[in-house]
């Protein structure tokens, strides 16, 4: 479907005239239009802040399994492994303990 297409609706940005000035500048070195480079950014911060939200939910949901369990790794138990990665004796991950 492209972008034209009565289908997809128009969303109106009120923006500064210094930032419509960057904005048309940016697009002009990148051999784009304005509206690629709105759309293109939308893009990227939607995706980036969806899986920030979803990191943000994986980590409440550690830590209500943490406070249920009590299981964890020590920060020393963590780097030890850690500092195994990548060399031949690497170490499997630590078990978890209360």
């Amino acid at each position: 479907m492209s972008a034209s297409s009565p289908s997809v609706p128009t969303v109106g940005v009120k923006i500064d005239p210094l930032m419509k000035a960057r904005l048309q500048r940016l697009a002009k070195a990148r051999h784009r239009t304005p509206h690629w480079v709105m759309r293109e950014a939308i893009e990227q911060y939607v995706t980036r802040e969806e899986k920030r939200e979803a990191l943000n939910q994986d980590v409440l949901l550690a830590w209500k399994e943490y406070e249920e369990t009590g299981l964890h790794v020590t920060g020393d138990e963590a780097i030890a492994w850690l500092e195994t990665w990548g060399d031949q004796e690497e170490k499997e991950a630590p078990a978890c303990h209360v």
